[in-house]
């Protein structure tokens, strides 16, 4: 997997992205937490033998009121902050479906993302399973894949940026778990939440789409490390270290896709590339730390270059040792991904690890869910995964086993619905 291919060391979502968020609790949120109460003290005076129930119940924390908006001007769930839980999801829209249906279906997908990201119920038909949670800064995106275009009749309004992603050596794509008309990413720091979410769109689908995919990743919950810092994977490598940050000045250029952008639809939005990346951790732990950092070019223990300094330190790639030997070798991943290394390219990097279960050889199925953001794959993952694809020392400890291109739209404004422009332009 490059560092677009995998849940690298350097460019990774970083936990100095800045969230579009704000802090808030809704009114549905704090009736429910004062039904929990009521719920638990009731249930402590009956069950004598049970351990008794804290006098109040907790109130929700930073973590379950942050809400983040559905109407901004890039779509949410791209420059957020890593979210603890998330879930992918890929729909095939059903024969007989077309321009029509999708256009439906994307009002639907709207106003219920807009409704469960504020912390309310999807709909009258709302399960229940958010009830007494905030809204954890759930963010749910939305997404076309190359196909859409020709089951909708919109070929002419399918953005060249949109074309399949070349063959890489390393692939060895599942068909079925790769690609789909339509694409949906769901992020929240509680799980539940995720879940209530992925359950709504799941069944707003209706008639209209089918899944084609879906997969489960996880990150580390916020609060769980005694100050912010750079995410690790499942390799143990903070992963994220070099991720393009907002406040620099041509973050929006490489990210985010102009206003006087062909086709006009796409205006403020991004492409999402996302490629299920297996770990093969039996082999990568059987690594010494020493043999494990070379692969990657950084310290374990604090993401530092080998070459010396912190995890911010400018890495030195002419360094050598006393036997005149590169510090930071020639394969290593981190200095193969580096954007002065593939002629600028870069990408923002906003990962969830998964754990599918162990095979039937008692081997993890367990990997990153890497995804990536840019406003053009041509000059972001394509240049880095092929160099990549040429020696990198971690691609014979990753697997990439699907993948996916999708044209993202910009934000919808208030009344409007994602992809309104194209559906209805």
């Amino acid at each position: 997997m490059a560092e677009q291919s995998f849940p690298v060391a350097d460019q990774d979502a970083s936990a100095e992205a800045k969230p579009s968020s704000r802090p808030g609790v809704s009114r549905r949120a704090l009736l429910g937490t004062v039904g929990a109460t009521g719920l638990v003290l009731g249930a402590a005076g009956g069950a004598a033998g049970y351990a008794a129930a804290p006098a109040a119940a907790t109130p929700l924390t930073s973590v379950g009121s942050t809400e983040v908006m559905f109407h901004v001007k890039h779509q949410p769930g791209i420059t957020d902050g890593l979210q603890a839980r998330g879930h992918l999801v890929a729909f095939d829209l059903t024969p007989g479906a077309g321009r029509k249906e999708a256009a439906a279906l994307l009002r639907r997908w709207s106003e219920t993302a807009r409704r469960l990201m504020a912390g309310e119920p999807s709909g009258s038909d709302d399960t229940d399973v958010a009830r007494d949670a905030g809204p954890s800064s759930l963010t749910v995106t939305f997404g076309f894949g190359h196909s859409f275009f020709s089951r909708t009749g919109l070929e002419k309004q399918r953005p060249v940026a949109l074309d399949p992603l070349p063959d890489f050596s390393s692939d060895q794509l599942d068909k079925s778990r790769s690609d789909g008309d339509l694409w949906v990413q769901i992020g929240a720091n509680d799980a539940l939440v995720a879940f209530h979410a992925l359950r709504a769109i799941q069944k707003d689908a209706g008639s209209a789409a089918r899944v084609r995919w879906q997969m489960n990743g996880f990150n580390r919950t916020p609060g769980a490390t005694a100050h912010p810092m750079t995410a690790r994977n499942l390799m143990g490598q903070l992963d994220g270290t070099r991720n393009p940050k907002p406040s620099e000045p041509d973050f929006d250029e490489r990210i985010f896709v102009p206003s006087s952008a062909t086709p006009a639809w796409m205006a403020n939005g991004s492409y999402a590339v996302v490629r299920r990346i297996r770990m093969l951790l039996d082999d990568w732990e059987k690594l010494s730390l020493g043999a494990q950092e070379a692969v990657i070019g950084r310290r374990k223990a604090n993401g530092a270059a080998l070459s010396g300094g912190s995890e911010t330190t400018a890495m030195d790639l002419e360094k050598t040792d006393a036997k005149g030997d590169l510090v930071v070798p020639i394969n290593a991943h981190a200095r193969i991904t580096r954007p002065d290394q593939n002629g600028g390219a870069a990408m923002l990097r906003r990962p969830f690890s998964f754990h599918d279960g162990i095979d039937a050889d008692g081997v993890p199925d367990a990997g990153l869910l890497f995804v990536c953001w840019q406003a053009d794959p041509l000059r972001g993952f394509v240049p880095v995964q092929r160099k990549l694809d040429r020696g990198d020392a971690l691609s014979q400890f990753i697997r990439h086993e699907s993948s996916g291109l999708f044209a993202v739209p910009g934000g919808a404004a208030r009344g409007e619905y994602v992809g309104q422009r194209l559906l209805e332009g």
